[in-house]
């Protein structure tokens, strides 16, 4: 199981409500931090940046729209 936490003060202060039994052995991997925080990252903030494309049928159609390819239909026989 992985726990995750931060050092505070030289000790390994685990996230949540986790507790261990005292002679527990553990193994801590530094995490290599990228300075962005998630609230930073676009990636998390996706809803927010999306913009209408007034495509109807982009999803169904990205192949068409992208690379030409033949539309796809979505009528029902």
């Amino acid at each position: 199981m992985t726990y995750r936490g931060r050092i505070a003060n030289g000790v390994a202060v685990l996230e949540g409500d986790v507790r261990l039994p005292d002679g527990t052995r553990v193994e801590i991997v530094p995490i290599a931090s990228s300075g962005m925080s998630p609230e930073d990252d676009p990636f998390y903030r996706i809803y927010e940046l999306a913009e209408p494309s007034g495509i109807p049928d982009l999803a169904e159609n990205i192949d068409h729209y992208l690379y030409g390819h033949p539309k796809v239909s979505n009528e029902q026989p």
